[in-house]
């Protein structure tokens, strides 16, 4: 029997926005422990107090990011003593920039582009918490970008001292970090430390059957009944466990429908799924590379040529000798390494010869790598 046909004014999707990234949805399962924790260190919040820090610990796409989200969105709808503010670190940078952003939430327009030094927008802040009385919670997403960057310690430091200028002022830290070896207690300073002191929230990958019903319960809510078969949503979570990451398989769904919307076919099929991966593959790829600073875009694209010259495995030390960039140290080259690690560009497997020695493997085609960088 000939399949129905879409007439041009119908859509497949009830709605679209839920198989976006951002979106936070109604119904969370399988992190209900780590909710339950978040909202333990909100409550002194409530109670007048300022929250207690946190760090939320897991690879990406395991749910950090909708779980802050969610704690956000029901301190906006049922308190004001609270001001959540969220902050993208992929986008934010800098110290300036993260500090813009707070500014932004709390003043309601984002500080003027040039003539306004750090200390008049942190001035800005701490006043406002001040004469407000309302406590700050700032959400540090992908926060061990800031580490790389050697800015991290010094905005969590600023934050958390904002009552020694302005008494009063509450602030906590909500940082999220998808680098399982990076160790915050370590590696910032004792005078970061003394007032961070924040609880450790893990956050462990996705099973199967947690992605299938992440990604059912979206599709009963995204699209009408019928559009997506239960055989073409069994090869959608193959694909999303080899990634590992539940985003990949919502961004898979989205771009299957629109295929099949493109066809004005009323059903997903598996030339549609196939399309899809084809068309979203390098996208994580693309969206990676843009976090990178110039030099780390470098180091990447060099780690690229050197996979296609070479056949022998890939090794830290190497590359760092055979880099053209002499005038940086191996500590720093190291971190530069580690962050191509968390935003999965390259997996670094540690090996005998110990210290900080590792096998550095491309995780895309060194080609893509190459004509990505630019």
């Amino acid at each position: 029997m000939q399949k129905r046909l879409l007439m041009s004014d119908q859509t497949l999707f009830r709605s679209i926005d839920v198989f976006e990234i951002d979106y936070v949805p109604e119904f969370f399962n399988y992190r209900e422990s780590q909710l339950k924790d978040l909202a333990y260190q909100v409550r002194p919040a409530l109670e007048g107090g300022r929250a207690l820090n946190a760090v939320c610990r897991g690879l990406p796409g395991t749910g950090k990011t909708t779980s802050v989200l969610r704690i956000f969105a029901e301190l906006e709808q049922t308190t004001k003593k609270i001001l959540p503010v969220y902050v993208n670190c992929q986008n934010d940078r800098t110290k300036y920039m993260v500090f813009s952003r707070i500014y932004a939430a709390i003043i309601g327009h984002a500080p003027a582009r040039t003539g306004i030094s750090i200390k008049s927008v942190m001035d800005a802040i701490g006043g406002a918490l001040q004469r407000r009385e309302i406590s700050l919670i700032v959400c540090l997403d992908d926060a061990n970008l800031l580490h790389y960057n050697n800015t991290l310690g010094d905005v969590v430091n600023s934050l958390l001292r904002l009552h020694q200028d302005y008494p009063g002022a509450r602030a906590a830290v909500f940082a999220t970090v998808s680098d399982m070896d990076l160790d915050l207690a370590s590696e910032l300073s004792r005078w970061v430390i003394s007032p961070f002191r924040p609880s450790d929230i893990y956050f462990p990958p996705y099973d199967a059957e947690e992605i299938r019903g992440i990604l059912q319960e979206r599709i009963r809510v995204g699209l009408y009944p019928g559009v997506f078969p239960a055989t073409i949503l069994d090869r959608i979570v193959e694909q999303t466990m080899e990634s590992g990451d539940v985003r990949v398989g919502l961004d898979l769904v989205k771009r299957a429908v629109l295929n099949a919307e493109c066809a004005a076919r009323t059903e997903v099929i598996e030339e549609d799924v196939t399309v899809a991966y084809e068309q979203a593959k390098h996208i994580h790829l693309a969206y990676s590379i843009r976090a990178l600073s110039a030099d780390e875009r470098l180091l990447l694209r060099r780690i690229a040529e050197l996979s296609q010259e070479q056949t022998e495995p890939l090794v830290s030390g190497a590359i760092y000798t055979g880099a053209k960039d002499k005038k940086i140290s191996y500590t720093a080259f190291f971190k530069r390494l580690r962050k191509l690690d968390a935003l999965r560009l390259v997996d670094l497997i540690r090996v005998q010869a110990g210290g900080r020695t590792s096998e550095v493997v491309l995780r895309y085609e060194p080609a893509k790598v190459v004509q990505i960088c630019g």
